[in-house]
C-alpha cells in the first residue's frame, strides 16, 4: 500500500474589494453573489487536497459601517474603529461560511469563523501617518466636505476616487493562533483574521483595542507563517501581477524570485494601495519558510497551485531565470 501524502495547508487572502465590487452599492444580494463565486475557488482547493484557511478584507464594509455609525450618532453612540473590526469580522465570516455551506453541499467538512485578535505596536508609526483605504469611493467633493466635517484623512485610491484612510501597523502575532491550528488540524475550513484581523496592543497581561485596520494580506502572511502553510495564495481580480502597469510598457510575469520581486518593489512597481502588500506579503512568507507564494484570480486558485504554465504569478525563493513575462493583456487594477 503507497504512504498517504500528508495533507498540504494554505492560507487564501481574499480582498474586501471583491465582496463589495467597485460600482456596487454593497447590498446583502450583491455581497452574498460575489462570496459565492469565491465560495467555489475554495471549495476546488479542497477537491484538490488543501486545508483551507481563509483570510478576508473588509475595507468597503468596515468604512461602511463607520458611515452608518456617523449617521446615526445622534441616536446611538459611536463605537471605536477596532469594534468596527469585529463586526465586520463576523459580518463577512458568516457571508463567506452560509457560501460555502451553499457551494460544497452535505459533503462539505465543518466551516468555523472566528473573532481573530492580532496584536501591533502601539508605538507604530503607522498611527501618525493613516495609509489603508477603507469605505466608499468619493468625488473629490465629497472626500473634502467628510474630511473638514468628520476630520478625516482622505487620498485619491489607485484613480479611482477618494477614500478614507486609517492607520494600519503591522501585524506581529495571532492571539488565536492556537485555536486556529487545532481546527486545521481537524479538518475544518478556517475563516480568521479577517479583516486583518482586530488591532489589539498588549497592555500587562492584558489586550486592549486599538482604533486601526490591519492589511489582511500581511496578516495572511503572519497567519501562514505561525501555521507553517505550505502555501500562501493571495486572490486578487487579475490572473497575473503586472509590471509597468498603465504604461505601454506593461507586462504580466509568471514567476520571479524573491530577490526579483524584491527589487520590483524597491523600484515602485507595486503600489500600497494595490499591489504592493501582497508582494511584500508574499515575500515575507518565503523568507519565513513557506514553499510557494501565488498572486492570481478566484478561477486560476487550483492551477496556479498545481504548477500548470501561465496560471498566475508564482514567486519562488530560489533564482528564477529568466521570469516568465507576458505581454500586457486586459486585466483590471487589482482589488485590495
Amino acid at each position: 500500500m503507497s504512504e498517504q501524502t500528508a495533507p498540504r495547508t494554505v492560507v487564501v487572502a481574499l480582498g474586501g474589494n471583491a465582496i463589495t465590487r467597485n460600482g456596487q452599492s454593497g447590498t446583502y444580494e450583491e455581497q452574498l453573489e460575489n462570496a459565492l463565486g469565491m465560495a467555489g475557488a475554495v471549495c476546488a482547493l479542497r477537491a484538490a487536497g488543501w486545508r483551507v484557511v481563509i483570510v478576508h478584507g473588509n475595507g468597503p464594509q468596515v468604512g461602511n459601517l463607520a458611515i452608518q455609525q456617523d449617521e446615526a450618532a445622534h441616536r446611538v453612540p459611536r463605537l471605536p474603529m477596532f469594534i468596527l473590526d469585529a463586526m465586520t469580522e463576523g459580518q463577512l465570516g458568516s457571508l463567506l461560511t452560509l457560501a460555502l455551506h451553499e457551494v460544497g453541499g452535505p459533503e462539505l467538512p465543518g466551516v468555523v469563523s472566528m473573532i481573530t485578535h492580532v496584536v501591533v505596536d502601539g508605538a507604530d508609526p503607522a498611527f501618525a501617518r493613516p495609509t489603508k483605504p477603507v469605505g466608499p469611493f468619493m468625488s473629490p467633493e465629497e472626500a473634502q466636505q467628510r474630511a473638514t466635517e468628520l476630520g478625516w484623512t482622505v487620498a485619491e485610491d489607485s484613480g479611482r476616487g477618494y477614500r478614507r484612510l486609517v492607520p494600519s501597523p503591522q501585524p506581529a502575532q495571532i492571539v488565536e493562533i492556537e485555536a486556529v491550528r487545532g481546527l486545521v488540524d481537524l479538518g475544518m475550513i478556517v475563516i480568521a483574521a479577517g479583516g486583518g484581523g482586530v488591532p489589539v496592543v498588549v497592555d500587562g497581561a492584558l489586550y486592549r483595542g486599538v482604533d486601526a485596520v490591519i492589511d489582511k494580506d500581511i496578516a495572511a502572511q503572519r497567519l501562514a507563517s505561525a501555521l507553517g502553510a505550505e502555501a500562501l495564495l493571495l486572490v486578487t481580480d487579475i490572473e497575473r501581477v503586472m509590471l509597468d502597469y498603465g504604461t505601454d510598457r506593461a507586462r504580466s510575469i509568471g514567476t520571479m524570485s524573491v530577490d526579483e520581486a524584491q527589487t520590483h518593489a524597491d523600484d515602485g512597481q507595486f503600489p500600497e494601495g494595490s499591489m504592493g502588500p501582497k508582494v511584500r506579503g508574499a515575500i515575507q512568507f518565503l523568507r519565513e519558510g513557506g514553499s510557494t507564494a501565488v498572486i492570481t484570480n478566484a478561477a486560476l486558485a487550483v492551477a496556479s497551485l498545481s504548477g500548470v504554465a501561465e496560471a498566475g504569478t508564482t514567486i519562488v525563493a530560489a533564482p528564477a531565470h529568466p521570469p516568465a513575462v507576458s505581454p500586457a493583456d486586459h486585466s483590471l487594477g487589482a482589488l485590495t
